[in-house]
């Protein structure tokens, strides 16, 4: 039996930490699918079909890593493509809070589904998709945080 697992985000805009996160998860599990929530409560930047493209063009090397959308609640989508787990990657200590919350609901919801916890890779430690945000719509130089199609796309949203 192969263990799937779905790593739900906005992914607006991914990064290089939810890269890490994914290709990490590998170590763990046989396939990953990466989930890009189309409705978020937040603002979003970018479209959802933007966003997938973007995710896909990131993962366009592995052939155990797929992106899909997604809406509704995340353990639906996990039971609908027959996954194990969740994946999550935690930061900061401000992570670990709501995601141990949001992970004892999700047990609540779907009890055959786990929550996994990949701490970030110490030089992603530190990005995540709203300081990029600010940081290119105030005309910064985020090459250190996004690959270049991102940073591309990032560049004519702002032009």
């Amino acid at each position: 039996m192969r263990r799937v697992a779905v790593y739900p985000a906005s992914l607006d805009p991914i990064h290089f930490g939810h890269i890490d996160v994914a290709t990490r998860a590998l170590h763990i599990f046989d396939e990953v699918i990466v989930s890009v929530y189309s409705t978020p409560k937040k603002n979003v930047l970018f479209p959802i079909e933007q966003r997938v493209e973007l995710a896909e063009k990131c993962f366009q090397a592995y052939n155990n890593i797929s992106v899909a959308s997604f809406s509704g609640l995340a353990v639906d989508f996990v039971n609908s493509v027959g996954a194990i787990a969740i994946i999550r990657g935690l930061r900061v200590f401000g992570d670990f809070e709501f995601e141990f919350r949001m992970g004892m609901a999700n047990k609540k919801l779907a009890p055959n589904v786990e929550t996994v916890a990949i701490l970030a890779s110490e030089q992603y430690m530190h990005i995540s998709s709203s300081t990029v945000r600010e940081i290119a719509e105030l005309g910064g130089d985020v090459t250190s945080f996004v690959p270049l199609h991102v940073v591309e796309a990032l560049r004519v949203r702002f032009a």
